[in-house]
């Protein structure tokens, strides 16, 4: 597993490269021998997935509305072959927040958040209404399942972490 804040998957009309930023992306993690990335700032709209044919990822993202600029966005490139075993895909919570759910054991999951957290710059109430999220997402992850939180800023939360659950 790993975290990439990317930048941008958006690709533009008028560019020189050859190839989607998707399958660069899918490139790399290949080469680091990644299966599944947790990725910020992917700058694109709404929710959806993407296959990465020649690449062996799918990509699944959560951004904002395609009216609203979209200079956030988070998601996960998960390699493709694990994808067909997932029960379920992942969920997007908000522009900042999705989360993935992958069956361990009969009552246990591996809980996996991608995280990309408002910067100090923010207006405190998006910075606010982030880590309410979070918060969220956390308390209502069940104590048996294992969680982890991928892409994460170093502000710690109010009321929560991570260091209490039981493993």
């Amino acid at each position: 597993m790993g975290a990439w804040n990317v930048r941008t998957l958006l690709d533009h009309a008028n560019t020189s490269r050859p190839e989607r930023r998707t399958a660069l992306v899918a490139r790399e993690l290949q080469r680091y021998r990644v299966d599944i990335a947790a990725l910020s700032e992917t700058h694109f709209a709404d929710k959806g997935s993407l296959k990465e044919e020649g690449g062996g990822f799918t990509f699944f993202w959560k951004g904002k509305r395609q009216a609203e600029d979209r200079i956030y966005g988070v998601g996960f490139a998960i390699r493709s072959t694990l994808v067909k075993n997932l029960p379920e895909l992942p969920v997007g919570i908000s522009e900042r927040l999705m989360k993935l759910r992958i069956p361990l054991t009969k009552n246990r999951n591996l809980i996996i958040v991608s995280v990309y957290a408002p910067t100090l710059s923010s207006p405190d109430e998006a910075k606010e209404q982030f880590y309410q999220l979070l918060d969220e997402t956390i308390k209502t992850t069940p104590k048996a399942d294992k969680l982890v939180i991928l892409g994460i800023s170093t502000r710690e939360w109010a009321g929560t972490t991570t260091a209490g659950r039981e493993s």
